[in-house]
């Protein structure tokens, strides 16, 4: 008896303990995994969001770039950490992909907490200056003239990036080769420099060179037109309508997280998704701020899952 007396009063104590330190959380600081190279749109939402936490709790949140086997190598690192809220991961359409295309040592439906979804975004197609076209029209009449050498840069094998162009492939009839880079910087870099001929990138990207005139945006996916770029023209205006794929970026961390801390932090997300502010900041860079709940999140990674799946096998995409 006496035993059983002194093992309540040790998981009384336990428990209490772990309810204090949800209910104090955070109590230290955050480490905001993003698994891509600095430079990108997923740093640029990343270091945003960070900021916008650390305003709000009085505790640092540290972004750390963890680039490499398309994003595996980052989403690793995060989900072997402890499940108590102070190491976050961003979420994405590269994770979805990633469950058909690789074996990857975690499992997307298992091994992952998804908190919030922060944003929807469309691609945007642009061409360097080496390249002498203004239209999807002039790409495809040129990539059908010279089959196979034309090049486009992705910022992971299987991603967004990569799916949209092999799409292209698909629904133009024309054949382009892939130049597989750790992220959306090194991609526009390269664009810039002449080295790939087009990248159908994350607006974030490619905003500033748009601007600039560095770089020509030919057209954007998504059924209506991007408020960052009103000029360029949509896929379905160019007779490509089949070039849809809505992306989506998100913030999870390890499974096992305590309700009530996912609970905070997708709380204070959705505050910071309302800001004037924020809204601003995600707008000037062809980013609508977007929403979900954790449960709401992970019903959308399952959905895209299966939607992503059909995609690489239909374009016979195979993992790396």
């Amino acid at each position: 008896m006496r035993t059983l007396i002194m093992l309540g009063g040790f998981l009384s104590a336990a428990f209490a303990a772990g309810a204090g330190a949800q209910q104090d959380y955070p109590g230290k600081p955050i480490r905001y995994i993003t698994p891509y190279a600095p430079g990108g749109s997923t740093s640029f939402t990343a270091r945003l969001i960070g900021q916008r936490l650390s305003e709000a709790w009085g505790q640092p949140v540290i972004v750390d770039h963890r680039p490499g086997a398309n994003t595996v190598i980052g989403t690793s690192t995060a989900l072997k950490s402890r499940a108590d809220g102070y190491t976050l991961v961003s979420l994405g359409n590269a994770i979805a992909t990633n469950h058909t295309l690789v074996k990857t040592p975690y499992d997307a439906l298992k091994d992952i907490a998804p908190i919030a979804t922060i944003l929807s975004y469309e691609n945007v197609m642009v061409v360097g200056p080496s390249l002498p076209v203004k239209t999807v029209k002039e790409l495809i009449a040129i990539a059908r003239a010279k089959p196979g050498q034309l090049t486009y840069g992705t910022s992971s094998t299987g991603g967004a990036t990569h799916l949209m162009a092999e799409l292209l492939n698909i629904e133009a009839g024309i054949k382009t080769r892939q130049i597989p880079y750790k992220g959306g910087g090194p991609a526009v870099s390269d664009l810039m420099g002449g080295h790939i001929d087009f990248f159908l990138s994350t607006p974030s990207n490619v905003a500033s060179q748009i601007r600039s005139g560095r770089l020509r945006a030919l057209a954007v996916t998504g059924e209506t037109r991007v408020g960052a770029f009103p000029d360029v023209p949509t896929f379905a205006e160019e007779g490509l309508p089949a070039m849809t794929l809505t992306n989506w970026q998100g913030i999870g961390g390890p499974a096992g997280i305590p309700k009530p801390i996912v609970d905070k932090i997708s709380a204070e997300i959705r505050k910071i998704v309302a800001m004037a502010d924020t809204k601003e900041k995600l707008n000037a860079q062809g980013f609508e701020p977007y929403y979900n709940n954790a449960e709401r999140t992970a019903e959308l990674l399952k959905s895209d899952i299966a939607k992503y799946a059909r995609i690489i096998k239909a374009a016979g995409i195979k993992g790396e």
